[in-house]
Formats: structure tokens, sequence, C-alpha cells
């Protein structure tokens, strides 16, 4: 067999790249959590907001500041919350907001309870366009159950987080400040949903978490993203929520 007929063989053999990938996704799950908010004399009295994972301690969460609720009903006791899943039991933990990043859409939350297992962060600032990492999280809330769900995905282009109109009519106000603050996000090749916001992108070998889901392009209306996913998604680098961790006490770090 010539050389490079033995190439191309490796090159073309399915999950070749990422034999490690089932171990990781088995590490990474018991981490991952929904965020939401818990109302007992509601129904649902479960309603679910986004993903999120333990860090820093197993005491601590990341997810999307965009994830949280405007205000909480303290009348009926409605609180935030974190859901998983742990011997074949549905888990709750309250949680409450320690710090927030808004320009990032980045936010951390302390939960009650013991600690949780933890995912370790990554340099964000080696992602390289080409690259494939992985995101598991819950893409359509808890319609599926407490079961994470892991997509592949690939880095298909380090962009600015807002990319200017081409009319002024079409600018939104939102956008605007990041217009004059602007800051490079990953742009994924990957189909992801609402429910994925918050959900940790990490390499597929090590765990690593390099970035953070938080929000998808649609094509035509919020009502078409489950039934035409535009396949175009988009993480915020791992980097600026090490800023935020940083505002722990030292014993949390």
């Amino acid at each position: 067999m010539r050389p490079w007929t033995l190439a191309i063989f490796f090159l073309a053999w399915p999950g070749f790249a990422w034999a490690g990938l089932p171990e990781t996704v088995a590490q990474v799950k018991p981490s991952i959590l929904a965020v939401g908010t818990f109302q007992r004399t509601r129904s649902p009295p479960a309603v679910f907001r986004g993903t999120g994972f333990a860090v820093a301690d197993g005491r601590y969460v990341l997810t999307c500041a965009h994830v949280l609720p405007d205000s909480l009903d303290e009348e009926k006791s409605e609180l935030l919350a974190v859901f998983f899943r742990f011997q074949r039991q549905d888990r709750l933990r309250r949680a409450q907001v320690v710090a927030t990043d808004p320009a990032h859409d980045l936010a951390l939350l302390k939960i009650s309870g013991d600690p949780l297992p933890v995912l370790a962060l990554g340099d964000s600032n080696r992602v390289r366009e080409g690259e494939e990492y992985a995101f598991t999280g819950y893409p359509i809330g808890m319609v599926l159950g407490l079961y994470p769900v892991t997509h592949l995905a690939l880095i298909a282009s380090i962009t600015p987080i807002a990319i200017p109109a081409l009319r002024a009519d079409k600018l939104d106000p939102k956008l605007l400040p990041r217009l004059y603050k602007p800051f490079s996000v990953f742009q994924l090749d990957a189909t992801a949903y609402p429910g994925n916001s918050g959900s940790p992108l990490y390499h597929p070998e090590t765990g690593e978490v390099v970035g953070i889901l938080n929000k998808v392009f649609v094509q035509e209306s919020k009502e078409s993203l489950l039934s035409k996913p535009s396949g175009i998604s988009y993480a915020i680098p791992i980097e600026y929520a090490r800023k935020l961790l940083k505002k722990l006490q030292p014993a949390s770090e």
C-alpha cells in the first residue's frame, strides 16, 4: 500500500479525529444544568429559560445574562433555580445572581447545596477557524426531560458580535453600544436552539470550555427556529467569563 493511500484512509475514517468524545461527554454532562424559575403554585411549577454549567468550587454556575428573568414574583414565592437529574431523580437547587456582564451577555449564579462537578476553562484566544468543538445543553428546554443533548460545532468564523446593518433604518438599538466597543465571538456551523443559551462550548477531547452559546441566527422569525433552523449559532469566548469569575472571593476561585 502506498503511503499516500494510507494517509487518505486515516483522514476519511469516521470519528478518528475525536475518538475520545464519548468519554468527554460523559464527564461533561454532570456539570450541565437547566436554568429557570420555580413557583410551587404555578402550572407547571418549573419554567425553563436556558442552560448553565458548574464552575469554580462547584457552587457557581455560568450562563447567559439574557437567560435570567427580568424580575421574580416574590409575593408568590417565585425563585431563580437550576435543575438537573441525579441518580434517576430530578433535582432543584435555589440560585441567586452574584455578578452579571450585560455587555458580553454573561451571568454568574451561586447555588445552594453541595458542590457539583465543575468544568475546566480553556484558552479561547487559541481557538482557530476550522477547528471542531462540542456543546451540551437543553436545546428545547425540558420538553425532552432533564437529559442534556450534545452537538458538534465547527468554528466557521471569528467575527464581530455586532455586524453593521446595510441601512440605517435596520439598526437595532440594542446593538449600537456594541458597535462602539466591538469584540469578537465564535460563529459556529451548528444547529442550536434558544434553550442552548448558556451551553458550554468545549474541546471534544479535553472538555475544556472555550465559549458559551448565546444566540442563533434567525432566518425568518422566532417561530421558525424549530421548523427551519439556520444552522448558524454564536458563542461568547470564555475569556470574558474569566473576568467575571475574578469578582469572586479568593477562596472560591
